[in-house]
C-alpha cells in the first residue's frame, strides 16, 4: 500500500486544486479527491513515461520540459502541449531575468532559496492577473 501511495500526488494538493476552481461554498468528498488524485497521478505517470522514452532513444538521461511538451503532442494532448510550451517559455525567460536580480556574493543556498520565493511569487501573480 506505501508504494501505491507514494506514487500518487498529496491528496491535501489535490483538494486544494480542486477547490481553486469551485464556487467558496462547495464541498468536495473524499472519494472525488481520491479518483483525481489517481487520474492526475496516471496522467503525469504517462506523459513522463513517453518523454523518458525519447530520451532514452537520444541516450540522455535528464528528462527536460522540452521532452514533456514534445510527450503531450506525441500523445495528442496538443491544447496541453501549446499551454505548456508558452509556460515554460516565460518560466525560462523569467528565470534568465532573475539571475541577474542575484547578488554575486550570495551563497548558491541563498540563490536557490530566491529562485523558489521567485518562481512561487510569479506564480501568485500571474493568478491575480488572470483574476
Amino acid at each position: 500500500m506505501d508504494d501505491e501511495q507514494d506514487k500518487l500526488l498529496p491528496i491535501a494538493n489535490v483538494g486544494r486544486i480542486m477547490k481553486r476552481i469551485l464556487p467558496h461554498n462547495a464541498k468536495i468528498s473524499k472519494e472525488a479527491k481520491v479518483t483525481i488524485q489517481e487520474c492526475a497521478s496516471e496522467f503525469i505517470s504517462f506523459v513522463t513515461s513517453e518523454a523518458s522514452d525519447k530520451c532514452h532513444k537520444e541516450n540522455r538521461k535528464t528528462v527536460n520540459g522540452d521532452d514533456i511538451c514534445w510527450a503531450l503532442t506525441s500523445l495528442g494532448f496538443d491544447n496541453y502541449s501549446e499551454a505548456m510550451i508558452r509556460h515554460l517559455h516565460r518560466f525560462r525567460e523569467f528565470e534568465r531575468q532573475n539571475k541577474n536580480k542575484l547578488l554575486p556574493n550570495s551563497t548558491t543556498q541563498e540563490k536557490d532559496e530566491q529562485g523558489i520565493t521567485n518562481i512561487f511569487q510569479f506564480q501568485i501573480i500571474q493568478r491575480i492577473n488572470k483574476g
